[in-house]
């Protein structure tokens, strides 16, 4: 979280997901320095940064893989027309086939999907998270694409 601190994002929104609890842990602490929004769905975890984007404020939204898709029509009829693009930290659910059943298409799909919709994305690294996150802000150009960090452990 201090890579995004320090880039100068303040507020987080999104819903919870056991392979980001770490982050969601950071966001729920009484001394984090930014805002946490809490949302019940991905998609309004969208509108909410987007509106914040657009007041000035450097958002960043984090979600389950599987809420991506509740998330594509906001995206798409939104955010991706209009250029209020955001930095989403999706967490990547089902990709090793090793994960609850519903996760099973998005996991083994999720890369191609992002492709699909020319999201630019990037894999964490938990060896070096710092220089992940760094690559992953760089892929978002400063708010002129909407790109994805995809987690694939705990973090």
């Amino acid at each position: 979280m201090r890579t995004f601190l320090d880039q100068g994002y303040t507020h987080f929104t999104g819903v919870p997901c056991s392979l980001l609890k770490g982050m969601f842990r950071i966001l729920d602490a009484p001394d984090f320095p930014g805002r946490y929004l809490p949302a019940p769905r991905e998609d309004t975890a969208v509108g909410v940064a987007s509106g914040l984007t657009l007041a000035g404020k450097k958002s960043l939204v984090l979600m389950q893989n599987s809420g991506l898709g509740y998330s594509l029509n906001v995206l798409t009829s939104f955010t991706l027309i209009y250029d209020v693009h955001l930095p989403l930290v999706v967490s990547w659910r089902g990709h090793d086939g090793n994960d609850a059943v519903e996760h099973d298409v998005i996991g083994r799909e999720l890369t191609s999907l992002l492709d699909v919709f020319d999201l630019p994305w990037t894999v964490l690294d938990n060896r070096a998270p710092e220089r992940s996150a760094e690559e992953f802000l760089g892929l978002h150009d400063g708010g002129r694409r909407t790109a994805v960090l995809i987690v694939k452990e705990g973090v």
